[in-house]
C-alpha cells in the first residue's frame, strides 16, 4: 500500500471535520441568544430545584451501575467470540468457558453479598444487626 491509498480517508475526514464545524459555525452566528435567569438555571426533569438534596445518592445506585457495565462489556466480547467461533477452535471455547465461569462467579459473589437485593428490611444480616441493637437498648 502506498500512501495514495489513504488519500480519500485523509479526504473524508476533511470534510467530515469541515462539515461539523461548518454546522456548529452557522448555528452559533444564526441562533438567537438572549439569555434569561430561568434559561441559565440548571434543569433536571423539568422540577426547578428550590433546595440542595437532603442527602446523598446511596452508594447502591453505583455499584448496579458498575455491574451493569461489568455484564454490558461481556456482552461484548460474547460477541466477539461468536463471530470468530470457527477459526479460534476449541482454544477459543476453553477461553470463553474460563470468562464464563469467572463472569458467573461474580455474579454468584455479588448476589451473595446483597448488591442486588434492594429490599434492606428483608436481609438477614440487617435484622440480626437491627435485633441485636434492639436488645441492646432494652438492657
Amino acid at each position: 500500500m502506498t500512501l495514495a491509498d489513504y488519500l480519500p480517508i485523509g479526504l473524508m475526514m476533511l470534510i467530515g471535520i469541515g462539515f461539523a464545524t461548518g454546522a456548529m459555525w452557522v448555528s452559533w452566528k444564526v441562533a438567537p441568544n438572549h439569555p434569561t435567569p430561568e434559561k441559565l438555571a440548571p434543569y433536571e426533569c423539568g422540577i426547578v430545584p428550590l433546595q440542595e438534596p437532603a442527602q446523598r445518592f446511596p452508594v447502591k445506585f453505583y455499584l448496579v451501575a458498575m455491574l451493569f457495565v461489568i455484564f454490558d462489556v461481556e456482552m461484548i466480547f460474547l460477541f466477539a467470540w461468536a463471530v470468530r467461533f470457527e477459526t479460534l477452535g476449541w482454544t477459543g471455547i476453553a477461553a470463553i468457558g474460563i470468562f464464563v465461569v469467572m463472569l458467573i462467579e461474580t455474579l454468584v459473589y455479588v448476589w451473595k453479598r446483597g448488591a442486588l437485593d434492594w429490599n434492606v428490611a428483608y436481609r438477614d444480616r440487617y435484622r440480626r444487626v437491627v435485633a441485636e441493637y434492639v436488645e441492646e437498648e432494652a438492657a
